[in-house]
């Protein structure tokens, strides 16, 4: 807590930069718009019994056959091989998901949630589920970490446009000493009228656009699909 008795408000824009913030005084919210946490509250909000996040495709194998779940991830955009399904919110709706366990890898998220495990709770966030993210947020009057998952390390604009959202939604209510926090805030001012239109010149649109996924990228900047909040505990994300 700062001497303005309200909790702190942080964004770290890349897990290489996690290592510089309080973790473990902190409510971490794992953020990886493209798609990683879209799918996850997609799939949650669609009656999915849990989600299993895992770093590997080997792990994510042997998981999903141990417990009989769904095995899903992406490696750079595509469906890792060895994988039943990818990292699309469209490929899990409710009569497919319900009631299972899905067990999942990806290129940036899953990483960053690992690194995160000392933190006083975790949850995802992402646009379909922002107003569940922002009401636990200031519900809980903690210190919060808004972590990007980002794209190898290198800081992308979707993350730090949820982000951004997000201390827009909720500054209020903290502490908010972060540039990076103010950084976030001012993109999504400029992008807030048309995030689609804005996001046209980032990187990982571009990636995932080749394959033909605006349908994807549109669904995973579109505010409150899913409304639902991803908890971690115990290795897994439940719907809290």
């Amino acid at each position: 807590m700062t001497d303005s008795n309200k909790p702190s408000l942080e964004v770290c824009l890349s897990p290489a930069l996690l290592h510089l913030f309080d973790v473990k005084n902190s409510i971490v919210v794992i953020i990886d718009v493209l798609r990683a946490t879209s799918t996850i509250c997609t799939a949650l909000y669609n009656g999915a019994s849990r989600v299993i996040p895992v770093a590997s495709v080997e792990e994510c194998v042997n998981i999903g056959r141990a417990i009989s779940g769904i095995t899903a991830g992406e490696r750079d955009g595509r469906i890792a091989e060895g994988l039943a399904y990818g990292n699309s919110p469209f490929e899990y709706p409710r009569e497919f998901v319900e009631n299972k366990t899905l067990v999942l890898t990806t290129t940036n998220g899953t990483k960053l949630l690992h690194m995160a495990k000392d933190a006083i709770q975790i949850i995802t966030g992402s646009f379909p589920n922002i107003s569940a993210v922002c009401d636990y947020l200031v519900a809980q009057n903690q210190n919060v970490i808004l972590g990007c998952a980002a794209w190898k390390d290198r800081v992308n604009m979707e993350d730090t446009l949820f982000a951004g959202a997000v201390v827009s939604r909720i500054k209020e209510h903290f502490d908010v000493n972060c540039d990076s926090a103010i950084a976030a805030e001012t993109l999504y001012h400029s992008a807030k009228h048309d995030i689609y239109t804005f996001m046209k010149q980032a990187s990982h649109y571009k990636r995932l656009a080749q394959y033909g996924l605006e349908k994807d990228i549109h669904y995973c900047l579109t505010p409150d699909g899913a409304n639902v909040l991803p908890l971690f505990r115990d290795g897994e994300l439940i719907a809290g």
